[in-house]
């Protein structure tokens, strides 16, 4: 039984993560309407620390030592600082919803070229011909999208999303992956509250609007995303090599796309629409037993 509820969670774990994540950006386009971002991501994360020693005083974890509070501190800021911030600003900055995902979309290639010399992963000829194909999905999407002015900040942003997401992933499991995950992520996410709330009062006017829709956004990307998916995040991240997990991202921008056009109605061409295709294939080969 034990075995069969491994190989259930093993397969079910990678396709709630895509729809947990892909999420996030619908959830933030929702938020920014009514916050500057920082300032939002400054109250999202100090609402997850207060849950987050919940969950730690009821399970009493094995806390880490100094040194490994100091390396969850750094992969908290760069799984959630940089990149939940890239992410809300790029959305602030007129990128949709259903686009602001393509950039960190291409985290595979990044993530297999440096997880190929950084972890020692062997990356096999047919997944590298895998993470082409996502790259060229990627870039299909992403043709005949304006890229200067406004749109450029918005775009630089997510590039900024890419690096940090691609580097957190391997620093967490490089040095983070002995760590109790809820001590792991209380020291996370407090480090990363300090980050944002910085952040908000060097460079925002802190304006919030407490309307309904900010609230219910709030709270989804608070428990579903900051707890849901990065929990499952971690949990992948320990139980399969670093070039597998990232492919998953390639998911994300064809499923956010999705979400997007039944709730904002951003449309998709038939070149984007190969695009995701191609994306959706480039997870099968990365992913594929040989």
């Amino acid at each position: 039984m034990n075995h069969n509820q491994e190989a259930l969670t093993a397969r079910a774990a990678p396709i709630l993560f895509v729809l947990l994540w892909s999420t996030g950006f619908i959830g933030t386009k929702y938020v920014i309407s009514n916050a500057d971002p920082l300032t939002y991501l400054a109250i999202r994360m100090a609402i997850v620390v207060g849950l987050m020693a919940i969950i730690a005083g009821i399970a009493r974890p094995k806390w880490p030592n100094r040194i490994g509070i100091a390396h969850s501190a750094v992969a908290g800021i760069l799984v959630h600082g940089f990149y939940l911030g890239g992410t809300a600003i790029a959305i602030a900055h007129s990128i949709p919803a259903g686009l602001s995902a393509l950039i960190p979309g291409l985290q595979p290639i990044l993530t297999s070229t440096i997880a190929n010399r950084w972890l020692g992963e062997k990356v096999t000829p047919v997944q590298w011909a895998g993470l082409v194909l996502g790259l060229g999905g990627v870039v299909l999407i992403l043709h005949n999208r304006p890229t200067t002015g406004e749109a450029g900040l918005g775009w630089l942003a997510s590039v900024v999303s890419l690096i940090s997401i691609t580097l957190g992933t391997l620093y967490q499991r490089r040095y983070c992956n002995h760590i109790d995950w809820r001590a792991g992520n209380f020291v996370q996410y407090v480090a990363v509250t300090i980050f944002f709330a910085i952040g908000a009062f060097l460079f925002e006017d802190r304006v919030v609007h407490w309307t309904r829709e900010f609230v219910l956004a709030l709270a989804w990307l608070t428990v579903a995303l900051s707890i849901g998916s990065i929990g499952l995040l971690y949990w992948l991240i320990r139980h399969a090599a670093a070039t597998s997990v990232a492919s998953l991202f390639y998911l994300v921008p064809a499923v956010t796309a999705l979400m997007a056009y039944a709730l904002f109605d951003e449309k998709l061409d038939a070149l984007a629409i190969a695009g995701m295709a191609m994306c959706a294939a480039a997870v099968f080969v990365v992913n594929r037993r040989v």
